[in-house]
C-alpha cells in the first residue's frame, strides 16, 4: 500500500471519528429545546457534553490539517467549492462554543433562552450541512481541467445531498437521545430513551434510502458491505432502545454512523472529488497527493502523536464516565 493510500485511508478515519464523537454532541444540542423542559434540565443536558465537546472538534481539526498536509489539491478544491457551507458551519460551530461558555454568567432567563437557541442552531446547522457536503463529495462538483470549482452554491442544493443532509441530521439525533439515555437519571433518561426508540425507525428508513442513493453512483465490494453492515447497526440500535439497553444502542449508533461514512470514503476511492463538468478535472488519490518526503514526514509524525491523543482523549472519557441528574445541578 502506498503512503498516499494510507493518508486516505487515515483522513477518511479522522472524518468517521468526527462524525462519530461529535455527532451526539450535535444530538444533544438539538434535543437541548425537546427534552430540556426547565432550566436546571437544560444544564443537565449541557453538562453531559460539557467536558468533552471540544476535545471531539480535534479531530475535525486534525482531518482538516491532515488534508491540507497530504493532499493540497483536494484541500484547495473542496474549500473553494463548499467555502459558504463550511464558513456557515464554522460560524455555528464559534456561536455554539461561546454558548457553552457564556449562557451561565447571568441569571436572567432571556439571557439564558438567547444562548439556548445559539446551542440548538449551532448544532441543527452543521448537523445538516456536513451531510450536503457528505454527498456532494461523492458526487462530485462541477471542476475544470485544472481542478478549479466553476459552480455555485444552487449546485450543491441537488436531492441527493439535501438528503445527505437529512440523514446526518436524523442519525445525530438518534446517536444524542440514546448518549442522554446512557449519561442521566430520572425522568430525563427515560425521556430520552423513549425518543431514541422512536426516532430510531425512521432514521433508519433515511439512512437506508441515502445509502442505496449513494451506492447507485459509486458502488465498490467493500462498500456494498459496510452500507449492509450500517443497516444492521441500525437495527440492532432499535432492539436495543426498545429494551432499555442503552450502552448496546450506543454502540449501535455509533457504529452506525461510523459505517455510513465509512461506505461514502471507499465508493468513492480512488477518486477523492469527482468533477461533474469536465472529467480531466477530476481528482484522485494519485494526483491529488503531496511529494513522498511529505507523506513519509506525516506518517512519522502521525505515528508518534496519535497513540498520546487517543489515550488522552480515552482517559478523559473514562474520567467523566458517570450518569448525571437533576440532583447534581444546584439551584
Amino acid at each position: 500500500m502506498d503512503l498516499p493510500t494510507v493518508w486516505f485511508l487515515l483522513i477518511a478515519v479522522l472524518f468517521t471519528g468526527y462524525f462519530v464523537l461529535e455527532g451526539f454532541d450535535f444530538g444533544v444540542g438539538i434535543l437541548l429545546p425537546v427534552l430540556g423542559r426547565d432550566d436546571r434540565e437544560r444544564r443537565v443536558l449541557i453538562n453531559t457534553i460539557g467536558p468533552v465537546w471540544d476535545g471531539n472538534e480535534v479531530w475535525l481539526i486534525t482531518a482538516v490539517g491532515a488534508l491540507f498536509a497530504a493532499f493540497p489539491a483536494w484541500y484547495a478544491s473542496l474549500l473553494s467549492g463548499f467555502y459558504l457551507p463550511l464558513l456557515l458551519v464554522l460560524l455555528a460551530l464559534i456561536f455554539r462554543g461561546v454558548a457553552f461558555e457564556y449562557r451561565h454568567k447571568r441569571p436572567d432567563p432571556r439571557w439564558k433562552a438567547r444562548w439556548d437557541l445559539a446551542i440548538f442552531l449551532g448544532s441543527l446547522l452543521p448537523a445538516a450541512i456536513w451531510g450536503v457536503l457528505l454527498g456532494n463529495l461523492l458526487r462530485g462538483v462541477p471542476l475544470d481541467a485544472r481542478g478549479d470549482h466553476t459552480g455555485g452554491l444552487l449546485d450543491l442544493l441537488n436531492p441527493y445531498a439535501l438528503l445527505g443532509g437529512a440523514t446526518t441530521t436524523a442519525l445525530f439525533v438518534t446517536h444524542g437521545a440514546v448518549f442522554l439515555a446512557l449519561k442521566t437519571t430520572g425522568e430525563i433518561r427515560v425521556r430520552a430513551g423513549r425518543l431514541a426508540a422512536r426516532a430510531a425507525g425512521a432514521t433508519a428508513a433515511v439512512t437506508a434510502a441515502f445509502l442505496a442513493a449513494s451506492l447507485t453512483l459509486r458502488h465498490t465490494p467493500a462498500a456494498v458491505a459496510l452500507a449492509a453492515a450500517a443497516g444492521l447497526a441500525l437495527a440492532g440500535t432499535l432492539a436495543a432502545s426498545r429494551v432499555r439497553r442503552e450502552g448496546w444502542a450506543f454502540t449501535g449508533t455509533a457504529a452506525a454512523i461510523g459505517l455510513t461514512v465509512a461506505t461514502l470514503f471507499a465508493a468513492l476511492f480512488p477518486t477523492v472529488l469527482p468533477s461533474t463538468a469536465d472529467p480531466a478535472g477530476t481528482l484522485t488519490v494519485a494526483n491529488a497527493a503531496s511529494s513522498p518526503y511529505t507523506l513519509t514526514v506525516m506518517t512519522w509524525v502521525a505515528a508518534f502523536f496519535t497513540p498520546v491523543v487517543l489515550g488522552y482523549q480515552g482517559w478523559t472519557y473514562w474520567v467523566f464516565r458517570k450518569r448525571i441528574g437533576i440532583g447534581n445541578i444546584p439551584r
